[in-house]
């Protein structure tokens, strides 16, 4: 059973694991509405000191039990309240995820380092995805979205999400693939959401100079479009860039050794901050 702790709004954070040391690793899912189940595997590959924690919105994924009547009323600020929850948080988004955390300046104050995993620094690399999709069609997904919009059942959302899985991972992963996505908790009204109040207008706030950052992502990710990171601005000093070769949008899935070696080199980066600091 994970030790489970909800914040005063209702995110959820789960502590997947702990080694000793300081830092407080907060995993935050892409999506939305697929939950924080979607980074088991992730967890599993990060060989880092501290605490892991798997960290829920408030009405995302399965967090719903404890959620507020309007709990996407403080989306995405409340994850403020997170990184508020732990000492030496080092914030971590997946996807969408990490979308959310770069429209969240505030969060900022409260974190030691940030890990960004196949995301983006704006809303653009959504019109690239759906080129995409229109350029390498799945008939089945096809037939599986229109189950959906006939009937927006837990089941058909789950069929629907399935069938994308050769656009989120390489054949070596896809079995793999097909039965994490398979065995998820997903969300209809987070994903509605945020269709209509943040992915076509996204872009970032905030750019941290000032402390350590992971930027991690599959060379072979289709879904996010990692274009947008050439921009100089992005390229600063205290960014650590990690392409995961062989992997998809899940890279910890294909290609989980590459992942906990970046994870590695970056806590290390993290810790010797750490040291300086105190002198």
């Amino acid at each position: 059973m994970l030790e489970t702790r909800y914040t005063r709004s209702g995110v959820r954070m789960r502590r997947h694991s702990s080694r000793p040391g300081e830092p407080n690793w907060l995993l935050l899912p892409g999506g939305p509405g697929i939950g924080s189940e979607s980074l088991h595997e992730l967890a599993d590959a990060m060989d880092v000191p501290g605490s892991i924690w798997l960290v829920d919105l408030p009405g995302d994924g399965s967090n719903t039990v404890h959620s507020p009547d309007d709990p996407f009323r403080s989306w995405p600020h409340v994850l403020v309240e997170a990184a508020e929850a732990v000492p030496n948080a080092v914030f971590a988004g997946h996807s969408t995820g990490g979308m959310y955390l770069l429209a969240t300046p505030a969060v900022r104050e409260h974190i030691s380092g940030l890990v960004l995993l196949d995301t983006a620094p704006d809303c653009a690399w959504y019109a690239e995805y759906v080129r995409m999709t229109q350029d390498h069609p799945l008939p089945r997904f096809a037939e599986a979205v229109a189950a959906y919009e006939r009937d927006k059942s837990m089941a058909n959302l789950t069929t629907l999400v399935v069938e994308s899985a050769e656009w989120n991972f390489n054949p070596a992963g896809l079995d793999a693939g097909r039965e994490m996505l398979a065995r998820m908790p997903y969300n209809r009204e987070a994903i509605e959401w945020s269709d209509a109040n943040f992915d076509h207008t996204y872009e970032a706030q905030w750019w941290p100079t000032d402390i350590p950052v992971l930027r991690l992502w599959g060379a072979n990710d289709r879904i996010v479009s990692q274009r947008g990171w050439s921009a100089p601005k992005y390229d600063t000093p205290n960014v650590l860039a990690r392409e995961v070769p062989g992997a998809g949008h899940f890279p910890w899935i294909e290609n989980p050794s590459a992942v906990t070696d970046a994870f590695r080199d970056f806590s290390t980066r993290l810790l010797s901050r750490k040291a300086d600091e105190r002198g």
